[in-house]
């Protein structure tokens, strides 16, 4: 590069015209603009802002620190040198905060809202553990309820085997038709099924009494009493039986405790397992796991 050639990475830029002075026109539009903007008022939240900002730089300030603050100024004039605010251990060094209220409520509306507040989120905290008590509630009455029909039929199951394994042998036979003349006299823990056995036969009887009296040839003014009894034209009155105390013991009883009754029975009388459906051999009742259904899982 040759002496004569510039270097423009070196070199400097001056203003070739410099600052002209201002013209009296211009100095006058200056003067207006900033006349104007002294003059401009200052809009509401402006103002408000400001104030706030003052509020929280005096609350921030502590009295005492300020020696040119007039609250400092008074205490000293009393005597306060500095230190804690009263003669005794452990006194205040700092003046009580000040707690700006908000709100245009009266005194102790503050307090009043918070009552309210809180008195209505233990309301809705109360309302919600009902809701899940209820249903905690309803999950556990509609298990209960299935558990009980389930073992209900367990129970009629059961007995069914009860009344099988006490009429197996000839005599216990003969001596059921006997006992069917008088109910109470059968096993309690199957009584209710013979029972039932027994309303069914009367119902049959009945209805068939009452369709053979369709097609007889007797009118209702030519059969006496006796033969209208016979033919299922009446009802004979029966008094009253005397009360099953026996029965009415047994199904006071819980459904669990009536089957439980009945499979203690049948294995103690019978070496048979409800739960293994199985008669054993002999009362040890070797490979059974247990009296309850939760062993036989």
């Amino acid at each position: 590069m040759s002496d004569a050639e510039d270097d423009y990475m070196n070199m400097s830029f001056t203003d070739p015209s410099p600052a002209l002075p201002k013209t009296s026109l211009q100095r006058q539009q200056e003067r207006r603009r900033i006349a104007s903007l002294k003059s401009q008022p200052k809009t509401k939240a402006e103002l408000a802002k400001e104030a706030e900002l003052a509020r929280e730089t005096a609350l921030a300030t502590s009295t005492l620190s300020n020696p040119t603050s007039k609250g400092a100024q008074m205490m000293a004039k009393m005597g306060f040198k500095g230190g804690s605010l009263g003669k005794t251990e452990g006194a205040r060094t700092e003046p009580i905060e000040i707690s700006v209220k908000e709100g245009k409520g009266g005194i102790g509306m503050d307090n009043e809202k918070k009552r309210k507040i809180r008195e209505t989120m233990e309301e809705l905290q109360g309302k919600e553990k009902k809701q899940k008590a209820e249903a905690g509630e309803y999950r556990e009455r509609v298990a209960r309820e299935r558990e009980e029909k389930r073992q209900e039929g367990m129970w009629w199951g059961a007995m069914k085997v009860c009344e099988k394994f006490d009429t197996e042998e000839e005599e216990k036979a003969k001596a059921r038709k006997e006992k069917e003349k008088d109910v109470r006299k059968v096993n309690v823990l199957w009584r209710t099924l013979a029972l039932q056995r027994q309303q069914r036969d009367k119902e049959k009887v009945l209805r068939k009494g009452a369709l053979d009296s369709l097609s007889s040839r007797w009118h209702d003014d030519e059969a006496d009493h006796d033969d209208k009894i016979a033919l299922g034209m009446e009802i004979e009155d029966v008094e009253d039986e005397e009360e099953d105390q026996e029965l009415e013991e047994y199904n006071a009883l819980s459904v669990g405790g009536r089957l439980e009754k009945l499979v203690v029975y049948l294995r103690d009388t019978y070496h048979y397992c409800f739960w293994c459906k199985y008669r054993y051999a002999d009362a040890d009742m070797e490979g059974c796991p247990g009296t309850t259904e939760e062993e036989h899982d």
